[in-house]
């Protein structure tokens, strides 16, 4: 079988989508409280407004630059896979509008009813007029486009409202009928109303007789139309969604007396005028109304042009209210303690005598923060690096930084300027951490810094000794509560000593240096798997031990894909955790037999890069910032970290075995791409859960 045969591979973006097809089933699934299942449409509709944003304007980008991207894209050419997706998003959203309609049909048992504007009773006309002159009219953008030659500049992934009016007739005193408009669009006026993004998209109207009510911000803004439009004589009036979906390539300036700060900036400003991929609209609207607004854009038929339901940018659903409702929401985990850690001492204290595990979202994140805070203030510290690719939006990672370098530490911040959609963020961050006297690196030329760690130096009995941490996810306090991710805490030598000389890499970038332990990308992420891979093809076929698991968020790189088979032909058994995008075919025989793959989606976010190679009965297990995609291996700066304490090496074969267990949340990867579950009727297990309990348990020795 050739490498160059396209039935080895799943195409990538139609993996993808499958993926987010398993995000629509958690919102059909009736286990899955109801107002979590609404949560999880939000999250469907997220992922694909980012989807389309990056994949399928790159795709569309080859499309237009007239090749057809065969080699590329495994078999399909760009114009073939754009119907494809279309085709597939279509029945994706169709599917995800039925199950709005059975949630909401649902909460009416619950006493919670979603109103729209058709539905308003006399007891709420009141409230709603006042709340919407009170607090959506002073944020109402509003434009009227009969004399306007092209459409304003629609924002990215904002809703509007497409309005139509029709005026009356007004009679002059001689008799004759009058035009408010020019000839040419009768007596219809067309408007956009720009949805506000300061205003919550769910409105809570008063309580009455046990029975709770919600209307959505556009269904108030229809029933106040108005008011809105309060200068016009009409007879009727329609307000139908569309929104704009726009490529979100960054595209940088030739301009070198810009800083590179600078450069990212504008760019990000210049994304807002990105070409527009997908064009979302009710699929209830005027057949004029949609011709004219289509014709003022200049959308085409190389553009994504969906049909769609009564509302877009479901993705607010994700902060939809829980009303109070503990019964209709997942029950809270409560994060738990790393046994022996405590944050009511000195971290670096206990971490100078082992190394420690946490696993966030089932330990806190506040070790992370107590860390850096020690730090910030031991009078021993001298000097704190760390990489950042995302901050949450209140950073207590980014106030510890500043508060350190306040108190003379050298502090050096390694920020991802290009760390996609959170650029403005980011720049705001570094920019403030500049000011207060932080040292900023931003990035290494043609790479993104991906990976998570940080060292500090300590000066303990006149020599510098170093502490640290590395990471599998972002030191992001927000994110922490819902993405699971681990972070090793320690001061081995040979870790921190080549963690130190990736910091000295983004300094001096034309030197390379030479590692031991860790595995980097860009230099030796690759050749370093192949070899531990290799040896498990050896130990299989000398008849000694040998298997191979991984946990990814993503596995799309060709080459280590067919590492994988080769490995397989070989007999190394070989389990996938695969979280999202998985182009590797799983089961077939003489290809890829003795390997099996799943996916757990469930109430956390599977997050952590954990490989763990058998070496015959000795494991080699890392954790690592680096998914199997050909740019986290090539095009990235990443991390991969050996574990040497036996504790826990064997603590995180036990999660990984644990997740492996799972028949409640987990689905079976397979060549059909169906996603369907993995079931066992005597013993259940949902690993998010059994996890936790595993964690539960450690506490009580």
């Amino acid at each position: 079988m050739q490498k160059s045969n396209p039935n080895r591979y799943i195409n990538r973006e139609l993996s993808w989508l499958q993926f987010n097809a398993r995000v629509l089933q958690e919102a059909s699934d009736d286990s899955v409280p109801l107002l979590e299942r609404l949560r999880f449409i939000g999250i469907f509709s997220n992922n694909l407004d980012e989807f389309f944003k990056v994949r399928y304007a790159t795709i569309k980008r080859i499309d237009l630059a007239g090749r057809d991207g065969k080699n590329v894209l495994k078999g399909k050419t760009a114009n073939e896979l754009l119907d494809d997706i279309t085709s597939i998003v279509i029945k994706q959203q169709s599917e995800s509008l039925k199950i709005i309609e059975t949630i909401t049909e649902k909460l009416k048992q619950h006493h919670i009813y979603i109103i729209d504007e058709n539905q308003v009773t006399a007891d709420q006309d009141s409230f709603i007029r006042k709340y919407f002159v009170d607090k959506v009219s002073p944020a109402l953008v509003t434009f009227i486009l009969n004399d306007l030659d092209t459409l304003p500049h629609l924002k990215d992934s904002v809703a509007y409202l497409a309005i139509k009016l029709i005026l009356k007739d007004k009679k002059r005193k001689d008799g004759t009928i009058s035009r408010m408009l020019h000839q040419k669009t009768k007596e219809k006026i067309y408007a956009l109303v720009e949805i506000p993004k300061s205003t919550n998209r769910f409105v809570v109207l008063p309580e009455k007789d046990g029975k709770q009510y919600i209307i959505m911000l556009d269904d108030l803004i229809r029933y106040c139309l108005q008011i809105n439009f309060s200068i016009f004589d009409y007879v009727s009036a329609s307000a139908h969604m569309i929104k704009i979906t726009r490529d979100a390539q960054l595209d940088f300036d030739n301009d070198f007396s810009k800083s590179f700060i600078e450069k990212i900036a504008s760019s990000v400003k210049s994304r807002r005028d990105g070409e527009p991929v997908r064009f979302v609209y009710d699929k209830n609207i005027g057949k004029d109304t949609l011709k004219f607004l289509m014709d003022k854009m200049g959308v085409d038929n190389t553009d994504s042009i969906i049909p769609g339901g009564r509302y877009h940018n479901r993705r607010d659903y994700m902060n939809f209210p829980d009303l109070g409702r503990k019964a209709l929401v997942y029950q809270p985990l409560l994060p738990l303690p790393i046994p022996g850690l405590s944050l009511q001492g000195s971290l670096l204290d206990k971490i100078a005598q082992k190394d420690f595990l946490q696993y966030a979202p089932y330990h806190t994140f506040s070790y992370i923060v107590k860390f850096l805070r020690e730090a910030a203030i031991d009078p021993k510290v001298k000097s704190i690096k760390i990489t950042i690719y995302r901050l949450a939006t209140i950073s207590h990672i980014a106030s510890s930084l500043i508060n350190a370098a306040k108190n003379g530490k050298n502090v050096i911040v390694q920020i991802e300027l290009q760390a996609r959609f959170d650029e403005a963020a980011n720049i705001k961050y570094a920019e403030q951490m500049q000011r207060e006297g932080v040292h900023m690196i931003f990035g290494v030329s043609g790479l993104k810094v991906h990976c998570k760690a940080c060292v500090i130096e300590r000066e303990e009995n006149g020599k510098l000794k170093r502490y640290g941490f590395i990471s599998t996810g972002n030191f992001n306090e927000s994110t922490a509560k819902i993405y699971t991710d681990y972070t090793l805490f320690t001061t081995n030598e040979k870790i921190l000593k080549e963690t130190n000389k990736v910091f000295k890499f983004f300094d001096i970038n034309y030197k390379v240096s030479r590692y031991k332990h860790l595995l980097i990308s860009p230099h030796y992420t690759r050749s370093a798997l192949i070899k531990l891979i290799d040896n498990e093809i050896r130990n299989s076929t000398e008849g000694k031990p040998s298997g191979i698991k991984l946990k990814l968020n993503s596995l799309s790189d060709y080459d280590m894909i067919d590492k994988l088979y080769e490995a397989s032909r070989a007999g190394v058994e070989i389990h996938l955790i695969i979280r999202g995008i998985c182009c590797l075919i799983p089961g077939v025989p003489g290809m890829s037999e003795t390997i099996e793959a799943i996916s757990v989606v469930d109430k956390f976010l599977e997050h952590p890069r954990l490989y763990i190679f058998h070496n015959a009965g000795a494991p080699e297990v890392y954790i690592s910032s680096a998914d199997w995609m050909r740019r986290n291996l090539d095009r990235r700066v990443e991390i991969s970290c050996p574990i040497y304490d036996k504790d826990i090496k064997e603590e995180l074969i036990d999660t990984f075995d644990i997740c492996w267990s799972d028949n409640v949340k987990a689905r079976r990867l397979s060549e059909n791409q169906n996603n369907e579950y993995i079931r066992n009727d005597n013993v259940k297990v949902r690993s998010q859960i059994a996890t936790y309990d595993y964690y539960l348990r450690k506490l009580g020795n």
